[in-house]
């Protein structure tokens, strides 16, 4: 599978880039005061109070075994045992089931958290549609895990987007407390 990478300075230079020529496209003042009145971003369904979660933590182990260990189902009940979070929230300990084709479904922390698989890079990335059995039935957010090689072991950019505001502190003690702390003690 061929795969495009782009590096977040180059998004963030193209993401400017397409703002500039997009805010460009507004009508002009005079253009308002002839009676052409722009529409404000808020009728136009533009949000720009989205929250979103960016994580970056280090593993020791290598982006093989930390792929490994998110998207094989056997590994990944690992994780959820050492988190506590089935304990905690009352959940069933149901086997973690993980897709391996991007398409698939996957159902992990007794089924409270589901979703399918975006993308599946061996070794590198991860995305997936990802939500919460306590959000409405109509949001699903985006959890993308980028692996790459450091130093110590694998450096894992991991960032969460689309999910209720609300939610935002809440999900980002959750992937530290439910994913990385356990995942830290089954990849040690």
């Amino acid at each position: 599978m061929t795969s495009f990478a782009i590096s977040r300075r180059a998004f963030s230079l193209s993401a400017a880039t397409i703002g500039m020529a997009v805010g460009a496209a507004r009508p002009a003042l005079s253009d308002q005061a002839e009676g052409h009145a722009a529409s404000a971003p808020e009728t136009l369904g533009v949000s720009n109070i989205n929250a979103a979660i960016h994580q970056e933590v280090v593993f020791k182990a290598s982006p093989a075994r930390v792929y490994h260990a998110l998207t094989d189902p056997r590994e990944f009940d690992k994780i959820v045992l050492l988190s506590g979070a089935l304990q905690a929230m009352a959940l069933k300990n149901t086997p973690a089931e993980i897709s391996s084709a991007p398409g698939g479904p996957f159902a992990v922390f007794g089924g409270y958290i589901t979703g399918r698989q975006l993308e599946l890079l061996p070794n590198t990335r991860i995305i997936q549609v990802w939500r919460s059995a306590s959000w409405p039935p109509h949001i699903h957010s985006i959890a993308r895990f980028e692996l790459t090689e450091h130093s110590d072991g694998t450096k894992l950019f991991f960032d969460h987007t689309g999910f209720p505001n609300s939610d935002a502190v809440s999900l980002a003690t959750g992937w530290q407390q439910h994913y990385w702390e356990p995942l830290a003690k089954v990849l040690a």
